[in-house]
């Protein structure tokens, strides 16, 4: 216990330090990385000077700004190695994208990168209520996701008891949280409405588990569903951020005592909100893209990565670290329905504040002749709200009307007739305007 105990004071004070101490931190770190990318990565090398863009020529934080942004499709073009700053054989575990939408996304990490990454985790895992001793079901999937890899390492780092369950086998998954009695869970929260209905379609009321902390990242989530997941479990839903281009999960992650946005851990991550047409930097507290810069990654560092994620940088509150807001959605998941911008999420919010309908949803989207038709098709809470299927439908149409601006179509199903997320993360939309 005292490497743990050690490890533990080092969290402490850097969650601590002043906002001074952090920037001449970072921007310590931030001139050896670019250093390093420019000496060992060709992409970048061409990059940077194309730009006009020079690492020894940066004095302060803001001079960022003059440097090029990398996107995914740049992983995609290096292809798989290309973007590795360390030779090959110095790289000890690779990670990739699903490639369901074209070439993975590959990345690499170094041991030193595996124990950076499993520090942060940890660090996660204790700001947002866990502690050493503690029993972690794992329900994050493993192998090339880096969820669930990313996870059982930090927790073991912490101290904690690992349960390495991975997704799917539902009724495994319940089997053993009542007989292992763990005391939080790390998953998707759509995973977790999975459990908590298959719970109750056993007779098992979610209130009356071991469980005492959920951690849930790997997709977007509001307020509304934490909300939902609190009252039915009793549990404190935190949210954990993350991304495989950057690191995995554990980038952010909320604390406990305040709920309110992840923490940035800015000592390895240097943060920008940018507009995501034009690129300029915004001040904290507009909302904007969020484009991050490691500092400290050895085998794959990442200048300026656009996350396509939608955000807000906010005041440290819980640390002395920035946060960033609750994910909106994704810029490239929003959906334009006659001319309206609209995110999955508004829809969840809108579906999670009307109490006769359970917290499933999925959106289809096609044509009518040449205009948009969007439908959101929901289900009932329980049998007992079937004669007013209709009613329901037409609240949820109304507010989404009046809230968001558009015209949908509602379909009310049966209640557990949505299909349930077993893997992974759960496909909402289903956008068939451009199918031939």
């Amino acid at each position: 216990m005292g490497v743990n105990k050690d490890r533990r004071g080092a969290r402490d004070a850097i969650e601590v330090a002043s906002t001074d101490e952090i920037r001449a931190l970072q921007l310590a770190r931030l001139k050896t990385t670019l250093a390093h990318v420019y000496q060992n990565v060709p992409h970048y090398r061409q990059a940077f000077d194309a730009a006009g863009a020079n690492p020894q020529d940066v004095r302060e934080l803001g001079d960022l700004a003059r440097f090029p942004f990398t996107t995914k499709s740049d992983l995609r073009a290096n292809y798989p190695f290309g973007l590795f700053a360390v030779p090959r054989e110095q790289v000890v575990r690779i990670h990739a994208s699903s490639g369901t939408t074209g070439k993975p996304t590959v990345v690499g990490y170094t041991a030193r990168d595996i124990d950076t990454w499993a520090e942060l985790v940890a660090r996660s895992i204790h700001a947002a209520g866990g502690r050493a001793g503690d029993i972690a079901h794992v329900a994050y999937g493993y192998g090339l996701f880096t969820g669930g890899l990313g996870a059982h390492y930090g927790a073991e780092r912490l101290g904690c008891s690992v349960v390495p369950m991975s997704g799917g086998q539902t009724e495994k998954q319940i089997q053993l949280i009542t007989d292992f009695k763990p005391d939080l869970i790390l998953v998707t929260p759509s995973y977790m409405l999975t459990l908590i209905d298959a719970m109750a379609a056993a007779g098992i009321d979610p209130r009356s588990t071991s469980l005492k902390l959920g951690i849930f990242g790997a997709e977007p989530w509001t307020e509304a569903m934490r909300a939902e997941v609190e009252a039915r479990t009793g549990i404190d839903a935190v949210d954990i951020f993350g991304l495989s281009e950057v690191m995995g999960p554990g980038v952010a992650c909320e604390c406990v005592e305040t709920k309110d946005g992840p923490v940035l851990w800015e000592d390895h991550f240097y943060p920008e909100i940018i507009d995501p047409e034009t690129g300029e930097v915004l001040p904290d507290g507009e909302l904007g893209e969020l484009v991050i810069t490691t500092l400290t990654k050895e085998a794959l560092p990442v200048i300026r990565y656009r996350t396509r994620d939608l955000t807000r940088l906010l005041p440290p509150s819980a640390r002395n670290m920035r946060r960033i807001g609750k994910i909106t959605g994704r810029s490239d998941d929003m959906l334009i329905i006659r001319g309206v911008n609209v995110f999955p999420t508004q829809i969840e919010e809108l579906v999670c504040a009307i109490e006769g309908l359970a917290p499933h949803y999925l959106i289809h989207v096609d044509k009518d002749g040449h205009l948009d038709r969007i439908q959101i098709e929901v289900e009932l809470r329980d049998a007992s709200f079937g004669p007013q299927r209709e009613a329901l439908g037409q609240l949820l149409a109304h507010r989404a009307k009046e809230m968001i601006g558009i015209s949908a179509l509602i379909a009310v199903r049966d209640p557990m007739s949505i299909e349930r997320v077993s893997v992974g993360k759960a496909r909402r939309v289903f956008d068939r305007r451009n199918d031939t």
